[in-house]
This record gives C-alpha cells, sequence and structure tokens, in this order.
C-alpha cells in the first residue's frame, strides 16, 4: 500500500470515529429513559452509500459555513420559540451572536481579521511592524504606546477590507499597507490593539469590543508577564471555546538564555491547558503556541507562514462564529436541557383522572345507580300490593315538599348535586334511611371536588414538570393551573349530564322484569280468589270440604309473591351491579374527558413546545 492510499484508509477511519462520537452525543442528549429514540440520519445512514465507492473516494467534506449555517438557522429558531418562555437577559448573547453572524456574512468572505493583542510592554506593536515588514504602529518607551487600532491590508484587498475595517471602528488615517516587498499574505487583514492592561479604561473597552469582532487573535505574551492573571482570567480562559481562531506568542525570547526558552513555553503551555485551551498538537485543531523574537526576527517566518497558510483556508470567520455558538449554547443549556426524564406517564394520567372520578363523585353515582336498579326491579317485579304502597308514599312526600318528591336524580342551582350516598338521615317515620323516591337527596357537591381538583391538578402538573429546566417547568405548571380555572364547573356539568341520564332508570328493561310483574299479577289474583273463596266457605256460599282447596289458592297466591319478589332481587344482583358499574364507567369518562381538555392537553402542549426548542437546541449546539 503506498503512502497516498494508507493517508485515505486513515481519514476514511477518522471520519468513521467522528460520525459514531457525535452520534452518540447527540442520542445522549436527546433521548429518554424508557424511550424509543429515532437516530437521525446522519453519518452512520450514510456509510453504505460511502462504502459502495470505497475509501479511496472518501466523501468531500463539509465548509465550515456549510457546518455553521444550519446550527445559525436552528439558533434563530431557538430564539423566536424560546422568548415567551425566556428573560431577555438569557437570550442576549445568543441575539448578539446572531447579529454578529448576520453582520459578518454580509462582508468580504475573501478577508481574514487578525487582531495583535498583548499586555503594555509585550512586544506586540513590534511584531506586528515586523510581520508587515515596516513601522506601521508607534513603538516606544511611552506607556500605552498604542492609543487606537492600527490596521495593515495585504495585496490589493482593499475594495473588501473597508466594510470590514468600517465595522471594527479603524480610523481611515491608521490604515496602512503592507511594506514593498514583504512577504505575501493574500487576504489578511492584521490589526494591532490597544493594551488590554491600559490604565486607560477607553482603551480597554476598545479591546473588548473588536476582540468580539475579530475572526482570530495572536495574543503576544512576554517571559515575565506570560503568567499574568488578568490575561488568563479575564480573557484566555472565557475565551478557551476559541482556540481554533486563537495563536499564543511568546515574544522576546532573545532576552531567555540557553533552554530557558523552552522551560517557559512548556510552562506557558501547562497555564493554557488549566486555562482550558485545546492546543494545536500533532495536526489536531487547537491553539497555535510558538516563540519567536520581533527584535531579532527569529521565528517571525514560522508565525508568517503559519498565518499564510491560516488565511488561505478562508474559514476562521466561520470557525470564529461557530465558536460564539458554542460559548452562547453552552450558556443557555440549563434552560434547555431536562434533568432525566420529563413528561406525563401513563401512571400520572391514570392517577389525574382517578383524582378527577373522586371529585365529581363517580364511585358514589356507580353504587347509587346500582341501588337504583335494584330499586326499579323491585318495583317491576314486586307485588302490586308493594307497588301501590310505594306510590302512596311517593305522592305523601311530594305533596309534603321533601326533596325528592316524585323525581329522580337531578340539580338544583349550579352546585347542588344529588347523591344518594350522601343520604344519612333516618325518615321521621323510621322505615328507611333518606327515604326519598330514588333514594337521592340533595348535597354541595362543590365544596368537596374543588380542593380534590386543585390536588389533582397540582399531582398532574408536578409530574410533568419534574426535570424540566425552570422556565419551562414554569410554564408547565402554568398551563396546568390556566386550564382549572373552570375545570370543576366543567366537571359539574359532566356529572349533571351523567345523572340526568339515569332519572328515568334503566332505558333497557329486562323482560323477565315483565314477565314476573304477569306472574305477580296472577299470584295477587290467586291470593284475592282464595281469600274470597274462603269467605264463601265461612259464610255458607260454598261447600265446607272446599276450604282445604281455597286455603291452598291463597297460600300459594300469599307466599309466592314475596317469594318471586325475594327471587327476583336475588337474578338481579348481577345485573345491577353491572348497570352501576356503566354508569361509573361513564362518569369517570366524562371526567377524564373535561380533565384532558383543561389540563392534559395544554400541559402536553407545552411539552411539545419544549420537545421541539430542544431539538432545535441540540442542531444549535452542534450536538
Amino acid at each position: 500500500m503506498d503512502d497516498d492510499e494508507w493517508h485515505r484508509q486513515r481519514d476514511w477511519q477518522e471520519w468513521e470515529d467522528e460520525g459514531e462520537n457525535e452520534l452518540e452525543a447527540v442520542l445522549s442528549v436527546l433521548k429518554e429513559p424508557g424511550e424509543p429514540v429515532q437516530e437521525p440520519r446522519g453519518r452512520r445512514d450514510r456509510l453504505p452509500e460511502m462504502q459502495e465507492y470505497g475509501p479511496g473516494l472518501s466523501r468531500k467534506r463539509r465548509s465550515p459555513a456549510e457546518r455553521l449555517r444550519p446550527r445559525l438557522d436552528a439558533l434563530r429558531e431557538l430564539i423566536g420559540l424560546s422568548r415567551t418562555r425566556l428573560d431577555g437577559a438569557t437570550l442576549a448573547e445568543a441575539g448578539r451572536v446572531l447579529d454578529a453572524a448576520d453582520e459578518r456574512y454580509q462582508l468580504s468572505g475573501e478577508h481574514t481579521v487578525v487582531a495583535v493583542a498583548g499586555a503594555t510592554g509585550s512586544g506586540k506593536s513590534s511584531l506586528f511592524n515586523a510581520l508587515v515588514g515596516a513601522d506601521r504602529s508607534d513603538v516606544g518607551a511611552r506607556r500605552p504606546t498604542t492609543a487606537e487600532p492600527v490596521a495593515c491590508v495585504w495585496s490589493g484587498g482593499w475594495p473588501g477590507a473597508e466594510a470590514l475595517l468600517d465595522r471594527l471602528g479603524v480610523s481611515a488615517r491608521r490604515r496602512y499597507a503592507p511594506a514593498p516587498g514583504a512577504p505575501a499574505l493574500p487576504g489578511l487583514v492584521l490589526l494591532d490593539l490597544p493594551d488590554h492592561d491600559s490604565a486607560v479604561v477607553g482603551h480597554r473597552d476598545q479591546v473588548d469590543r473588536m476582540l468580539e469582532l475579530v475572526d482570530a487573535v495572536i495574543w503576544v505574551v512576554d517571559p515575565e508577564k506570560y503568567a499574568d492573571a488578568v490575561l488568563h482570567e479575564r480573557y484566555l480562559r472565557p475565551l478557551a471555546g476559541h482556540a481554533e481562531v486563537t495563536f499564543v506568542v511568546l515574544n522576546q525570547v532573545d532576552r531567555l538564555p540557553g533552554d530557558a526558552a523552552v522551560q517557559v513555553v512548556d510552562d506557558l503551555r501547562r497555564l493554557l491547558d488549566e486555562d482550558g485551551l485545546a492546543l494545536g498538537e500533532h495536526g489536531e485543531p487547537g491553539a497555535a503556541v510558538l516563540a519567536l523574537s520581533a527584535a531579532t526576527g527569529e521565528g517571525v517566518g514560522e508565525l508568517r507562514e503559519t498565518l499564510r497558510q491560516f488565511v488561505a483556508e478562508r474559514g476562521a470567520a466561520d470557525r470564529r462564529l461557530a465558536a460564539d455558538v458554542d460559548a452562547a449554547a453552552g450558556r443557555l443549556w440549563p434552560a434547555y436541557v431536562a434533568d432525566g426524564r420529563y413528561g406525563l406517564t401513563e401512571p400520572a394520567r391514570e392517577e389525574f383522572e382517578d383524582w378527577l372520578a373522586e371529585a365529581v363523585g363517580a364511585g358514589a353515582m356507580g353504587s347509587a345507580a346500582e341501588r337504583d336498579w335494584l330499586r326499579h326491579a323491585e318495583r317491576a317485579c314486586g307485588t302490586p300490593w308493594l307497588r301501590l304502597r310505594l306510590r302512596r308514599r311517593a305522592g305523601a312526600r311530594g305533596r309534603g315538599g321533601r326533596p325528592g318528591g316524585g323525581t329522580s336524580p337531578g340539580r338544583t342551582g349550579a352546585s347542588r348535586l344529588w347523591h344518594r350516598d350522601a343520604c344519612t338521615e333516618v325518615d321521621a317515620g323510621g322505615e328507611e334511611p333518606c327515604a326519598t323516591v330514588g333514594g337521592w337527596v340533595p348535597v354541595d357537591g362543590r365544596a368537596t371536588a374543588r380542593p380534590l381538583v386543585e390536588q389533582a391538578v397540582r399531582t398532574v402538573a408536578g409530574e410533568a414538570s419534574e426535570g424540566l429546566p425552570g422556565p419551562w417547568a414554569q410554564a408547565v405548571r402554568e398551563a396546568a393551573t390556566r386550564g382549572a380555572e373552570g375545570l370543576p364547573e366543567a366537571l359539574d356539568r359532566a356529572a349533571a349530564v351523567s345523572e340526568g341520564a339515569l332519572r328515568a332508570g334503566p332505558q333497557v328493561r329486562p323482560r323477565w322484569w315483565s314477565v314476573a310483574g304477569v306472574v305477580q299479577g296472577l299470584l295477587a289474583l290467586s291470593q284475592v280468589t282464595g281469600v274470597l273463596w274462603l269467605l264463601a266457605v265461612a259464610v255458607g256460599a260454598a261447600e265446607a270440604g272446599e276450604w282445604l282447596s281455597a286455603l291452598l289458592v291463597a297460600g300459594i297466591g300469599t307466599a309466592g309473591g314475596p317469594a318471586l319478589s325475594w327471587a327476583c332481587g336475588v337474578a338481579g344482583r348481577a345485573p345491577a351491579r353491572r348497570y352501576g358499574q356503566e354508569a361509573e364507567r361513564r362518569l369517570r369518562t366524562a371526567a377524564a374527558v373535561c380533565g384532558r381538555a383543561a389540563v392534559l392537553e395544554p400541559v402536553a402542549a407545552e411539552l411539545l413546545r419544549y420537545r421541539e426548542v430542544r431539538e432545535q437546541y441540540a442542531v444549535a449546539a452542534g450536538l
């Protein structure tokens, strides 16, 4: 295998490994415990297509701009979806990055703006002049030397560079071209910034503003102040994610004896590593660390060649913006990434519906419906004398103004529900507890229903918002609270409809009720016939020997009626239970429908909105 083929094979394997790591990162963020995840179409899905051509024809790598544009679009969509959920301060940095990206893409893409920054006395202006090939920036003992930024534009780049320099605020009189005969660095716009540790506050503010706008930075340090806390804590550490557009240059190495320069560079690398700044070693992307002397020219040629290759790639602006997006996404992480599992589980939904069913008294209505069915069966299958007695009692109570007189379950007023199980009083006659027709009495259900509804809403909102970032958890709780405002009234209406359906008793009456009623009529007729026959025997209107037959007929009629009623009651227990369960199920279903419309659907909408922004965040963060 020749060298070219070996390199192609190695690039192919590195690309596959990179794709696997990127895919695992996406899944680790987006996957929820217990939730199946559909992997996005990415490198793994494209591998068969790529392998068709073999590793020798490796895929064309996307440019930094092609990788960055989808992230910027996702970040813009993310901000739009989050404005009503997050405060402006949280989204301000992301908005600034988008504005900076829009401005930069409207300007020249053929130029790379590199700033030379450093502390007082580090020799950054001397290095600037060494790269330019002429004394364009003031160098002297007076501190601070550089009071305003100085720019140098290489080889015919003025037309496109003018707008960039206007954006940076570089004065027209401080814009230069390199010295004749200076090495060509086409596309480079080099800036010499004021000292970042200047005693003049305006100079520091100017440095901070321009560092946010340039494409890359050359940090110049000297052997005495390379470990300066201001440099590391204020600049290098916060910009650790910008390693690919950062150069760290140890200047004035001519002042170091022997191998002291190597030791200082090693210590500088250690400090940069502690700052979290990735170092570009062994071909890996990261910050370049060089040692040179602007005064003697030692190492300046190496820096110039590094800059030439860097500028020739035309990707510095995109890498800088990508690093800005990374930083903005990192600050937004707590606002978008859930801590573990979130959402509505099936047990939580069932518990919510159980609370609502209890609030409307579904169980009580089922029990009352069961007893009501048995009561109707008793009337249908009872003796004529029992039916006559019940009818007279109902009429008496109706004339006396009792609440249930002659009516079935119903409503009086907005908050008056009728529940059979609420009856605890004993009727004045002492015969039957709450002996109204149908066994129903009015009770005020709202006083007990509202606390149950509130508890149900709090519980389901807490379950749905658990693990969510603060703003989204609050949005879920607010959605549940808003939906719950009219929920008790909706439940009252649902209960009224269900109760109204029970007023007339079972809509489909069993046929055996009619058969039992006919038999009861025959038995009553037998009883009357037997009694009259016995009277006839007693007064001599009938033969004396017929008294036994008359007694038998009367006995069958008298004992058969209650016996048949008892048998019908035993036979009706199972159908009555099913009837009560069906009534309870209907009311539970009605309550669940109200709860879903008022609470669960708004909560689900908020969770869906969060899922959407979370997916946009994953794209914006480059995960």
